[in-house]
């Protein structure tokens, strides 16, 4: 039986264009700047931001490392959404790697950040409070709350308001061609206001691995020694950044088609009993829904789904999380739909 796999977009297969370019790729030792392939993919990148520069690191988590680590001082405090993977989901790097502690704010619906609730959670120099605050970080789109998108006036609006006061402002852009494709707009057009941007090639374009730091020249350069000093060296990395370079030319035009089968997938669920989900909210390639009322919990129904043919995860007791990609078709998500009013209606157990 084959599984349908709506855990992440991180599960993707590389494409056979992606295989064919890692096979022929061109290599050199990139901690020495040699390696053309990984070279190439850099200037494609820093150009298609808008951005003078960028830098190919092994994931998504040590791209916003490295961007937190040189945009604060120990001591001092980042403002981030509550439910933002910096904060969540990186295992108190900020804190270990650059001495800071992190200041979540609740978004409102959807976990959207404003310049009001950013500036109210921003400190100066006081008693008995952390030093300051260093920087402002976003994420766009927001992973966990539901694939959610930023407009281009709110970014700039909170850009705007944290430069005023001297503070620079950070992108966790894993799914910024998601939130571009949301938005109608270029992924230009969203870094433009932020001083460092992270996006992953290894999400929704469908890359084996990798992600891309952009900024300013300076600041790259930087950031090459502090990729160094975390382990992100990694020689002959041309094979990777091959289908790293395929995945920017090939995939974020494909993405309409997973936001449109999340689309489908929250329509279907929303008609079933027990469970909550608001389609409209729905903006991206991720779908969060409440099965609380169905009576039985995520784990059980992680369980029977995957018992069933479909594989999800639940974040939270209440709450399951589906992501579409390039590996799952529209003929999928309609069996899924079928599977999970299976499970409502009779679970295996």
């Amino acid at each position: 039986m084959k599984l349908i796999d709506l855990r992440s977009d991180t599960v993707t297969k590389p494409t056979p264009a992606m295989r064919r370019a890692m096979a022929d790729a061109e290599v050199g030792d990139d901690v020495y700047g040699e390696d053309p392939t990984v070279n190439r993919l850099q200037e494609h990148a820093a150009e298609l931001f808008g951005k003078e520069a960028a830098l190919f690191v092994p994931t998504g988590t040590m791209g916003n490392q490295i961007c937190v680590r040189l945009h604060t001082r120990p001591g001092t405090e980042v403002v981030l959404e509550e439910r933002s993977h910096i904060y969540n989901y990186e295992m108190g790097a900020a804190a270990v790697l650059s001495g800071v502690t992190l200041r979540p704010v609740r978004g409102a619906d959807g976990g959207r950040l404003d310049w009001e609730r950013v500036r109210g959670a921003i400190r100066h120099s006081a008693p008995y409070y952390v030093t300051s605050t260093s920087l402002v970080a976003l994420e766009n789109s927001h992973n966990m709350a539901g694939g959610s998108v930023l407009s281009l006036r709110t970014m700039a609006e909170i850009c705007d308001g944290a430069h005023a006061l001297g503070l620079p402002v950070h992108l966790d852009g894993a799914r910024v061609f998601n939130a571009a494709q949301a938005l109608g707009a270029t992924v230009a057009e969203i870094a433009a206001p932020f001083d460092s941007v992270m996006f992953c090639l290894s999400k929704g374009l469908g890359a084996p691995a990798g992600s891309m730091i952009v900024g300013r020249k300076e600041f790259i350069r930087e950031a090459v020694s502090v990729r160094k000093l975390l382990g992100g060296g990694m020689r002959q990395v041309g094979i990777l950044a091959a289908a790293g370079r395929v995945a920017l030319d090939e995939s974020p035009n494909a993405l309409i088609e997973d936001h449109a089968n999340a689309r489908r997938l929250a329509e279907g669920l929303a008609g079933m009993p027990g469970i909550a989900i608001d389609p409209e909210q729905v903006q991206t390639n991720i779908a969060i829904f409440d099965i609380g009322v169905t009576g039985l919990s995520t784990a059980r129904f992680t369980e029977e789904l995957r018992a069933r043919g479909v594989l999800a995860n639940g974040i939270s007791p209440r709450e399951m999380r589906m992501v579409t990609h390039y590996d799952v078709n529209r003929d999928e998500i309609e069996r899924t739909l079928e599977i999970v009013q299976e499970t409502l209606g009779k679970p295996l157990g």
